[in-house]
């Protein structure tokens, strides 16, 4: 079986043994290069399969995008829907430090399984995840209705998180660095920020993104970290407290009344294609994973999204 993974030479699409157990097989249709792929891949990270964005097909036909989240659901935090945050020493996450989906085919676990519904392509479905996270992310700050929101960032995470508030009736402000982003933004009925804000999403993950963010929120307002911080987070220190601001932090998906993040974000998809129209940039076959990655890792060359199929 052809799988991505990260070697001394680079990334490359390398034969492995389809890995065996208990769970349902699927003949993997799509999979997204998540910026935590690249900065993996960079970094040197390897011995296992990437991809934690990723949907498709069982052998009966039906199309599944795929929650990667690897929770115990016994402890209080699981219990409570909050798998994402799982105690238990198995807890992580399938492409991250484990064997994910960037290959032909996978066999996961049942509960890991979103059914796709009647409008979402499974050519478009590995959205669902980082779809997910941005509808987490949004639900987090608990808008309230006549609220001002903007996000700082016109990634995939960004866009997605300013299309999830717009279903929600809300109206979205985004600031981006690239043209290209801005023009996505725009596609999807966001506009362009002005004023102040009660809620501020974290979309770019970066010290100047993040005394954006904390620039364009209103006193006593609060800014959504959507961003991914490795180390220290830059916390603008003179403006969160002379306005004081809330900081929200939000990691990946979780459910809430019964209902899944992943469900929503599937639901969200399928209501306006428009949406994987917009985000989606670039699609390259297995074969060419490692052009991909360098096209994802190049946001000025025009990628938001970049997918890849077998």
């Amino acid at each position: 079986m052809r799988a991505v993974r990260n070697t001394d030479q680079g990334i490359v699409v390398a034969e492995t043994e389809e890995p065996a157990g208990p769970g349902i097989r699927l003949a993997v249709a799509s999979i997204g290069i998540c910026g935590t792929d690249v900065n993996f891949a960079l970094g040197g990270v390897q011995g296992y399969t990437y991809g934690h964005e990723f949907a498709g097909t069982t052998a009966d036909g039906q199309s599944y995008a795929v929650e990667p989240t690897v929770y115990c659901g016994e402890c209080d935090q699981c219990r409570a829907g909050h798998v994402q945050r799982c105690d238990a020493p198995e807890h992580g996450t399938l492409g991250i430090f484990r064997d994910g989906g960037m290959c032909e085919a996978v066999t996961v676990p049942e509960q890991m399984l979103i059914r796709l519904p009647p409008g979402l392509d499974v050519r478009d479905a590995c959205l669902v995840e980082p779809a997910s996270v941005a509808g987490h992310g949004v639900r987090s700050a608990a808008l309230e209705p006549g609220e001002r929101v903007a996000v700082v960032g016109g990634g995939s995470i960004g866009l997605l998180a300013a299309a999830t508030a717009r279903q929600h009736g809300f109206e979205v402000d985004l600031e981006a660095r690239h043209e290209h982003q801005r023009t996505a933004a725009e596609r999807l009925g966001a506009g362009s920020v002005t004023g102040g804000y009660d809620v501020v999403i974290d979309a770019a993950g970066s010290e100047a993104g993040l005394a954006r963010c904390a620039e364009l929120a209103r006193p006593g307002g609060r800014v959504v970290l959507l961003g991914v911080y490795q180390h220290t987070v830059p916390v603008p220190g003179i403006a969160s407290l002379v306005k004081e601001l809330t900081y929200l932090n939000s990691i990946a998906y979780s459910r809430h009344d019964g209902i899944r993040d992943t469900e929503q974000a599937a639901a969200l998809l399928a209501a306006n294609p428009e949406i994987a129209q917009t985000v989606i940039t670039h699609r390259f076959p297995l074969d060419e994973a490692a052009e991909a990655f360098r096209v994802a890792g190049d946001r000025a060359s025009g990628a938001i999204k970049v997918v890849l199929h077998p």
